[in-house]
């Protein structure tokens, strides 16, 4: 050991550095961190300080700090109650510490108080740096322009299979005073702690999946006219039964602009009475609790079905106004027909009359007509009478019952007949 001075070990080296600590720095001390990491073990807190650099976002200070139990049992209710959402990794605190070094455990800085309203500033202005970037996108208010459709029926949930609030949701679905059924798929996610993020985001890709799926060409070319509808008429990201003050997850960029460009309309029912987060403000629509989620659902439903009632109810009521005005019409043709029939018998039973008439005097004037011509025809034919002739002094030579009109005709030993006025002579040939 000679030349090398005094030798300590390493507890001795330690206790000298403890007692430095202690002797430079004896006060306590307001402290800017971010929390890399935040944990609790037998009612102690344990802490990961950090220090990033504005610019590149990387760590230029780390430090371990430590809040004991008989602190922490004091601090973190307030904060919690202040702040609305417990200390976790990603958050920026104002923190009272003192130095501590232990010659076992090295240094930490013990924490004595935390002061909630540097926190609030800090998110608030995370939160609006959020929201600008959102409507700078122009996604801000995509879900706005959204519309439930009209039989909105077929619900995606996303929640966490064992809240009480997917309970409550579900029953208040099912016991609705209308009867209307609703037929929801739950797509089962973390509602709180630092997995809620990309849990909510991972089920809004699943049911995004499941809309979009399409048939087969050959199932299309099968049967074109049956298109399938999308399996979803709206999403409900419900959650309930959980510690309502751990809201960080809701209040994540990420998140904000997965569900603003989110095709179907989303509700928020995630059980919190503070200020809007950045989840509730880009949402379809908001309301507090999975109840007020599943009553506004059944109030849509409502909606319509009372207006398709009141359309029935004027359909039927126009029905009922156009068969009276029918049977009305009906009455009064029924009346009139008599009249109309007697009207129409009159003026058919005088056009007969008249038609009668002008048939008999067409009759009487054919049997004129034929009267005179048989006259007429009688007159020639008495003219023509050969009697008229032989009484003049002419007569008749019959040969065989035949006029003879020529000599030749007769020969010798033909016996002829002559007709006179006044009986018949006989003769023969020679």
């Amino acid at each position: 050991m000679e030349g090398k001075g005094e030798v300590f070990s390493m507890r001795q080296l330690n206790l000298m550095v403890r007692d430095a600590v202690e002797m430079h720095l004896p006060d306590e001390y307001w402290v800017e961190a971010e929390l890399a990491e935040c944990r609790e073990s037998r009612g102690h807190c344990y802490m990961e300080l950090v220090e990033n650099d504005e610019r590149t976002k990387t760590p230029v200070a780390r430090a371990s700090a430590k809040c004991w139990r008989q602190t922490w049992a004091v601090i973190e209710p307030h904060f919690v109650r202040v702040t609305g959402q417990p200390l976790h990794a990603g958050m920026k605190v104002l923190l009272r510490v003192y130095a501590q070094y232990h010659e076992a455990y090295g240094f930490s800085w013990i924490v004595t108080d935390i002061d909630p309203t540097f926190t609030i500033g800090d998110l608030a202005r995370r939160r609006a740096e959020i929201i600008a970037q959102l409507k700078q996108e122009g996604v801000f208010d995509l879900q706005k322009g959204l519309r439930l459709p009209v039989f909105c029926q077929r619900i995606a949930i996303i929640s966490s299979a064992t809240a009480a609030g997917y309970g409550d949701f579900c029953r208040q679905l099912e016991e609705n005073d209308y009867g209307f059924v609703f037929h929801t798929e739950l797509f089962n996610a973390t509602m709180q702690g630092e997995q809620t993020e990309q849990s909510i985001i991972n089920a809004l890709n699943e049911i995004y999946a499941k809309s979009a799926a399409r048939p087969s060409p050959s199932a299309l070319h099968e049967a074109p006219s049956a298109l399938p509808e999308p399996p979803f008429d709206c999403v409900v990201i419900i959650r309930g039964g959980g510690a309502t003050a751990d809201m960080s997850g809701f209040d994540t960029l990420l998140l904000a602009e997965n569900v603003a460009q989110f095709p179907l309309p989303i509700i928020t029912g995630i059980g919190h009475d503070r200020d809007e987060c950045i989840l509730d403000m880009v949402s379809h629509r908001r309301v507090k609790t999975p109840t007020a989620a599943a009553a506004l659902l059944i109030e849509h439903l409502g909606t319509t079905y009372h207006q398709l009632e009141t359309a029935r109810q004027r359909i039927a009521t126009a029905a009922q106004h156009q068969l009276a005005d029918s049977q009305a019409a009906l009455t009064t043709l029924a009346q009139r027909i008599p009249i109309l029939f007697k009207l129409v018998k009159t003026r058919e039973d005088n056009r007969l009359d008249r038609s009668g008439e002008r048939i008999r005097q067409a009759i009487e004037r054919q049997l004129t007509a034929n009267r005179h011509r048989l006259a007429l025809a009688e007159e020639r034919i008495r003219l023509l009478d050969p009697q008229l002739l032989l009484a003049r002094g002419y007569s008749i030579t019959l040969l065989n019952g035949h006029a003879l009109t020529d000599a030749t005709q007769a020969h010798a030993g033909d016996e002829i007949e002559t007709r006179l006025a006044k009986g018949t002579l006989h003769a023969v040939v020679k």
